[in-house]
């Protein structure tokens, strides 16, 4: 076969595993281009660009929010009122939580404005504008050829635009590049920190599932939850008070309860968090072998733990709801990504993505000088620093996001003393150090801190091992469990109060070094540093590699459009519902109904348990307005949008801009999604906004919310 043939037979290739085009991309609204709205009317979309998206008038996209520090969520009503996944609003309602109060398990309604409840630390934030500053800054930067100058410059100068614009309180503003670094967008949003609770439904209906059905297909899950942003008088973000009034916002989605077909079009608009679509073969290998692998094994030892104690106490189970959630969603995650990247033979069609790249560039002199080297950059920087990623990985998810005493310690040690003010002081205590102890139970973690040292002891070899281990080894044998004892019966930092003085009081923060978990924290820390030192300039290889490539590929497919990788900012992504088949044999259909909940219902399983009176509400049947035709319940629904984390609480609308669910989750069989978008498997999960009012109205006897709403019948 010539050389000519060998090409077109990898550009084929390309194009069947959709790498080239298929409704794939996370696109910015602001560059919608031709050849996306062509496909999108093609699907069925009706509304004009102007009424998607619009730099000076009233659009869809105004209500769309980022909440939180993670997920989006959209605006529902003239009265600020915001919907998001229960996921999405679990650490606000484990925070509200109490062993008196278990809204986590009894669920939230609030009957009136004066019972919602505010919610310390919340944020809701509306994007204001997004303006490309491209030109300003690569004119800036063109000239500089080592890289890693090139990104500070890049950062230096966005950070000044930015605080030209103005870092508020109210008001947040971030120059972030796109395209592997080849474009930048400042983005600013105004920020909202009274942001109210106002229902939130049991666990038992949030949380269905639990972990045995995350990532999973059926389900049959109400993932949402209700809050209400609150404005000054003035209807700008302002602090807490009882007399400031419900946000009115510039534009409310309506809901729909028409319900919807199959091959219907469906569109999300959301925050997704990151993908790397772009990623080298050299990239994938490293993310399975050294990221996902250790994370996997290190999570599952903590979680056994934490999930034990859980079960034993009401009071742990509301400490840690929250935080064993977090934690086992992205051990899921991982596991699920490295089963999906394996089956779908990802390292292999990428290895052919690059031989096509190399056989293009080699084409012309032109090419050669420009994309030559990016291959080489990109196959030294990743093959030269996995141990060490695998190695940091171990460290990071035993002892960083493992451990909490170390976090804790962590904590203390970063803060300057005498060069803090005393109310920076008090701030510090108030918004870090008394959160922490609020969901904290020593004993559970001093479990813990025994069985990561073991596990770092066992997987990181010996020259690696923080030099904590030299000490631990020689005065305790190796026995871990004595070690961890020790450090939680000599530290003085499970005492709130000794923290405080410590903090205020030169003295005693001196003494700090001496603690042993402080000892513990700092160790792990220096060999964490050590680690980023020996990956030295192969950061930075990578960063030079992965620009180049992504600037050669729109050079390659001009004809294209290649949307820019997540990076929480707003984004949209189209396409339709639909099932799929997950395997031989099978079919997922596209929607599930009521009928599920009591097919899965099990009085024996914390995931599966409902309360009775749920049960005789949806055996009752009553479902009135928010039934389909045939009298069913549809309780969640799926679509081929393009969604990853950060979309979660996402609005999916319908081909009239209304919305019809909320985006919860994407399916096993395509957990390898991050990385590579497989249209035939890859589909996302969304609650019915039927199932969403059925339970405000028929359960939570709140017709004041339903009342709010612009509903499409």
């Amino acid at each position: 076969m010539n050389f000519m043939k060998k090409l077109w037979a990898v550009l084929l290739l390309l194009v069947a595993s959709g790498q080239v085009f298929a409704d794939e991309g996370m696109w910015v609204l602001k560059e919608l281009n031709k050849q996306n709205l062509e496909r999108m009317k093609e699907l069925g979309f009706t509304p004009s660009y102007e009424q998607l998206y619009s730099e000076t008038d009233p659009c869809v996209a105004n209500a769309v929010v980022i909440f939180g520090g993670g997920c989006t969520g959209i605006t529902v009503s003239n009265e600020g009122l915001v919907f998001t996944n229960h996921h999405c609003g679990f650490g606000s309602i484990q925070q509200l939580s109490s062993v008196e109060h278990d809204y986590l398990k009894d669920g939230f309604v609030s009957q009136s404005k004066e019972e919602e409840l505010p919610v310390p630390g919340l944020t809701v934030r509306y994007l204001r504008e997004t303006v490309d500053v491209s030109d300003r800054i690569n004119s800036q930067i063109a000239s500089i050829k080592e890289e890693h100058l090139r990104l500070a410059a890049a950062d230096s100068i966005g950070q000044a635009m930015a605080d030209s614009v103005g870092n508020t309180e109210f008001q947040a503003a971030d120059v972030v590049p796109f395209y592997n670094n080849n474009k930048y967008f400042l983005v600013v949003y105004d920020v909202f920190n009274d942001v109210r609770m106002v229902f939130a439904p049991p666990s038992s209906v949030g949380k269905f599932g639990g972990d045995t059905d995350n990532w999973m297909w059926p389900r049959h899950t109400g993932d949402f939850s209700v809050f209400r942003v609150y404005a000054g008088a003035d209807n700008k973000p302002a602090e807490y008070s009882k007399d400031n009034k419900p946000y009115s916002p510039k534009y409310v989605a309506e809901v729909s309860l028409q319900g919807y077909q199959d091959k219907d079009y469906a569109m999300t608009i959301g925050f997704p968090g990151s993908t790397d679509r772009y990623l080298c073969s050299w990239g994938v290998k490293q993310r399975i072998e050294d990221s996902n692998k250790p994370r996997i094994e290190v999570r599952g030892v903590k979680q056994a733990i934490w999930k034990e104690a859980m079960q034993a106490s009401d009071e742990v189970r509301i400490k840690y709801a929250s935080k064993y959630a977090g934690s086992s969603n992205y051990w899921k995650n991982s596991i699920g990504m490295n089963r999906g990247l394996a089956n779908l033979n990802v390292i292999e069609r990428k290895k052919e993505e690059e031989a096509a790249f190399a056989a293009w560039v080699d084409q012309t002199p032109e090419r050669k000088a420009k994309y030559g080297e990016v291959l080489q950059l990109l196959e030294k920087g990743y093959t030269s620093t996995d141990e060490y990623r695998k190695v940091s990985t171990y460290l990071s998810e035993a002892f960083v996001s493992g451990t909490e005493i170390v976090r804790l310690a962590r904590m203390v040690q970063g803060v300057d003393i005498n060069g803090s003010t005393p109310e920076e002081i008090d701030t510090i205590l108030q918004d870090k150090i008394q959160p922490f102890f609020k969901d904290y139970d020593a004993t559970l973690d001093q479990k813990v801190l025994a069985a990561m040292m073991k596990v770092v002891k066992e997987r990181v070899p010996a020259q690696y091992l923080p030099d904590i281990y030299q000490k631990v080894d020689k005065k305790y044998k190796g026995d871990y469990t004595k070690y961890a004892a020790d450090v939680f019966k000599k530290t003085s930092l499970l005492s709130y109060d000794k923290i405080e003085k410590m903090l205020k009081d030169p003295k005693l923060y001196a003494k700090l070094k001496k603690d042993p978990a402080a000892e513990l924290s700092l160790s792990t820390l220096i060999s964490l540093f050590e680690l980023q030192q020996f990956m030295g300039d192969a950061h930075f290889e990578i960063a030079k590699g992965e620009r180049l490539y992504f600037a050669g590929l729109k050079e390659m497919y001009p004809e294209k459009p290649l949307s820019s990788d997540a990076n929480f900012t707003m984004r949209l992504s189209y396409g339709s519902i639909g099932g799929y088949r997950p395997y031989d044999a099978a079919w997922y259909d596209y929607y599930s109904t009521e009928k599920g909940i009591l097919e899965k219902e099990n009085p024996e399983d914390d995931e599966f348990w409902v309360q009775p009176e749920i049960l005789d509400l949806i055996r009752s049947k009553d479902f009135g307005q928010y039934a389909n035709e045939n009298g069913q319940l549809q309780l969640c629904f799926l679509t081929n949008n393009d969604i990853t984390g950060g979309n979660s609480g996402s609005p999916v609308f319908d081909k009239n801009a209304r919305l019809i669910g909320l985006a919860f989750d994407g399916n096993w069989e395509a957990m390898s999604g991050d990385i590579a978008f497989e249209p035939d498997l890859q589909r996302c999960i969304a609650v019915d906004i039927r199932y969403v009012l059925y339970m405000i109205d028929k359960w939570g006897k709140c017709p004041r919310l339903i009342k709010e709403l612009q509903l499409v019948r």
